[in-house]
């Protein structure tokens, strides 16, 4: 568990899916990941979350505002897996509910886990990924210090290849001195 200043970053729980998925599966949110999903869809994303922090120690983490516990969204590393180059780098990723967004919630919670990372991961850089249409995503990534890497751009296998988000773009961030 991870705790900032107003954020709790935590593993997986029971029940977690069904706010999970209230709160991010709608339109905004998911944009530039598909689309709107079922449950199934879900449901294999939080058992891979779960496993991956079992086997790992870090994952997508779950994000909760400590005033009053509501489940904003995820945040963490895990590794990327995709990506040619990239497939075995750590990877930051968030995904935060509409009505968190433009609070620095998603800065406090990316900048916690990097944090977490640097210290408990021997990552040489850390990487973060989305499609160029994601400006929010992207400009997180410039606050944050990372930079733009179209050396490791990279087609996303979940979408065909003429698909409008499978020209995914990458950011980097190195290991502080």
């Amino acid at each position: 568990m991870i705790e900032t200043e107003r954020l709790t970053l935590r593993g997986w729980r029971d029940g977690d899916v069904d706010e999970f998925m209230r709160v991010t599966n709608t339109p905004a949110v998911m944009e530039y990941l598909g689309g709107v999903r079922e449950r199934d869809y879900f449901e294999a994303a939080a058992d891979r979350q779960r496993s991956v922090q079992e086997t790992a120690g870090h994952c997508f983490w779950i994000v909760e505002r400590q005033a009053d516990r509501a489940l904003l969204g995820f945040c963490g590393l895990k590794i990327l897996g995709i990506g040619g180059e990239i497939a075995n780098d750590i990877e930051i990723g968030w995904r935060l509910r509409e009505d968190a967004w433009g609070r620095g919630y998603a800065r406090e919670a990316a900048q916690a886990s990097l944090a977490w990372g640097w210290a408990n991961l021997d990552a040489a850089r850390i990487v973060a990924i989305t499609v160029q249409a994601n400006q929010r995503s992207w400009g997180l990534m410039e606050r944050l210090g990372m930079r733009r890497r179209a050396d490791l751009d990279f087609a996303h296998p979940a979408f065909a290849p003429d698909h409008p988000l499978s020209a995914h773009i990458t950011y980097s961030i190195e290991r502080p001195i």
